[in-house]
């Protein structure tokens, strides 16, 4: 009988357990709910503050954005009228650098600038001579002489067919690019 009166005990304990389990249940969601308006007062407040907060951060940005406007405007104002003024005094001046210059075909990938320089000083001066390569810088077989006399283009597309380390090199005057006038993609 041992057993029984452990069985008795310990369903005495297990209920006093209970008893103070539920009581501190009841303890702390009376406090909950006592603190969740407290907290609740709290966030409005805090909001308030927030949304005040932000319309002063909005306000200081929105000075510094019209002040870089303006900065932005007197730039413009000094530069000379903005970018597209610049855009076509460089594209006028680029043709003009073009109306001087020639292109050089099936150049050797061994010819140095000097050896164009030499060959084709007898038309003209030679204000730089620019063999293209890639992006390794390799040579692409092919070159830009720009002259200081436009006269002196018309001299060296007459040395068209002539020989440069033994390659005939094919000269014509330098063409200005266009920009958009290679057409469309065959739709439409």
């Amino acid at each position: 009988s041992r057993a029984s009166i452990m069985a008795g005990v310990e369903d005495e304990v297990n209920e006093l357990l209970d008893e103070d389990y539920e009581e501190k249940e009841e303890e702390e969601n009376e406090e909950e709910e006592g603190g969740n308006e407290e907290k609740e007062e709290q966030a409005e407040a805090e909001e308030g503050d927030d949304v005040e907060a932000l319309n002063a951060d909005l306000k200081g940005l929105e000075e510094e954005e019209a002040k870089l406007r303006e900065m932005q405007a007197q730039v413009e104002k000094e530069m000379g009228g903005g970018s597209n003024a610049n855009a076509q005094v460089d594209a006028a001046a680029k043709e003009e650098v073009d109306t001087r210059s020639v292109y050089v075909g099936q150049v050797d990938y061994a010819v140095t600038p000097e050896q164009l320089h030499a060959h084709f000083a007898s038309c003209g001066t030679v204000n730089r001579v620019t063999i293209m390569t890639d992006k390794f810088n390799n040579p692409k077989g092919f070159a830009y002489i720009e002259f200081l006399e436009p006269d002196a283009v018309q001299h060296a597309v007459l040395l068209n067919e002539s020989e440069l380390n033994g390659r005939k090199l094919k000269v014509s005057p330098k063409r200005t690019n266009v920009p958009g006038m290679r057409g469309g993609r065959g739709r439409g």
